[in-house]
């Protein structure tokens, strides 16, 4: 597969990968290489990837904790200390390699160590392959509210090898397909149709299915980087499908939800808000929402917890002048932004999931 330039940066795919890890390594005066990983990725990825890696550079490895739960400033800190202690300075390069949690945290790290080092995204998971490899997006949780404090700027490169995803439980590898599903939604009715069914889906797939994913993200992306207009359109599904992942987080008597688990929940109510506002054909909803929970399952959301989590909404990134900004879709491929809706039909599109 050909390599994908975007504005800022270059995504390679499997074999290109390594030989333009160590060109540019070469290329660049780098004085140190620090690599960022979690405990997975440090017993699962790391020697793969150190077995490519050809530099006499000094190589330092930094793990965090995984999970959603440790995506925060104090992780940041730990990070920036050891940096500090381990005598990283300008010129050096962070390399992070793991899924969303560690490239965002790892990117907002490096763009705010010393005021900016290189970094490179080494996504591991199918998530972060198709959703945060591009558009250079960093950034943390402030608490249980996800992605309040961040930046957007880009790594000099993001390699993605799906070798990577013969690591994977199949639940990630779920949660991951949600936003390649969201891509077919919001930009091209051919892509989604390519999902027909889940079930049937190979890794062979796969890796057309991620590269074509990752062009709808990059085009999107360049006619829009600091999500002014047609970008808020990747947060289709994402207004309720955040707010339900943040008040899983938060509540002890449930269990946290993948991302990608909170976003199919999230697509589903927009898709039954969008056929009440925006003339979304209501047989495409059902079919959504059946082919959702065929292949996701339902989550259990107990009506008396509604409120709470349509009270989350007012922290969602879109919002402005004190209004919550729904993404909703007219048809497959044509998204609306900046909608407003009405809890009213929120709590509707809640019943419609739960029926």
């Amino acid at each position: 597969m050909d390599s994908i330039t975007t504005n800022e940066c270059i995504i390679h795919f499997n074999n290109a990968c390594y030989k333009s890890l160590n060109k540019h390594i070469e290329n660049n005066n780098f004085s140190k290489i620090f690599i960022l990983v979690d405990e997975n990725t440090h017993e699962f990825c790391l020697p793969y990837f150190l077995e490519r890696l050809e530099t006499n550079i000094v190589i330092e490895i930094i793990e965090i904790e995984s999970g959603e739960i440790n995506k925060t400033i104090d992780t940041c800190v730990g990070v920036w200390n050891t940096l500090s202690d381990l005598d990283a300075d300008r010129k050096s390069l962070l390399i992070n390699i793991g899924g969303g949690v560690i490239t965002d945290l790892g990117g907002f790290v490096a763009c705010t160590f010393k005021r900016g080092i290189a970094y490179i995204n080494i996504p591991t998971t199918l998530l972060s392959m198709v959703d945060a490899s591009v558009g250079g997006k960093t950034g943390v949780d402030l608490g249980h509210l996800k992605n309040q404090i961040g930046v957007i700027d880009n790594p000099d490169l993001v390699l993605i090898d799906t070798k990577y995803l013969n690591t994977l439980p199949q639940n990630q590898m779920r949660s991951g397909l949600a936003e390649m599903l969201k891509h077919g939604l919001i930009s091209d009715e051919n892509y989604w149709n390519k999902f027909e069914d889940l079930s049937k889906l190979t890794l062979d797939d796969l890796d057309i299915l991620i590269y074509e994913s990752v062009l709808i993200k990059k085009n999107v992306v360049e006619n829009d980087p600091f999500e002014d207009n047609q970008r808020k359109t990747l947060n289709f599904g994402h207004t309720l499908g955040h707010a339900i992942e943040s008040y899983f987080l938060s509540n002890p008597n449930k269990a946290a939800l993948l991302h990608g688990e909170a976003i199919i929940v999230g697509m589903i109510l927009a898709c039954y808000i969008s056929t009440e506002l925006a003339g979304f054909p209501k047989q495409t909803t059902l079919d959504i929402k059946n082919l959702f929970i065929n292949y996701y399952g339902k989550v259990k959301i107990e009506e008396n917890e509604y409120p709470a989590i349509i009270e989350l909404l007012k922290y969602d990134k879109k919002n402005n002048h004190g209004n919550i900004n729904f993404v909703l879709l007219e048809s497959i491929g044509n998204p609306k932004i900046d909608c407003l809706v009405d809890d009213k039909i929120i709590v509707d599109a809640f019943h419609f999931y739960d029926n």
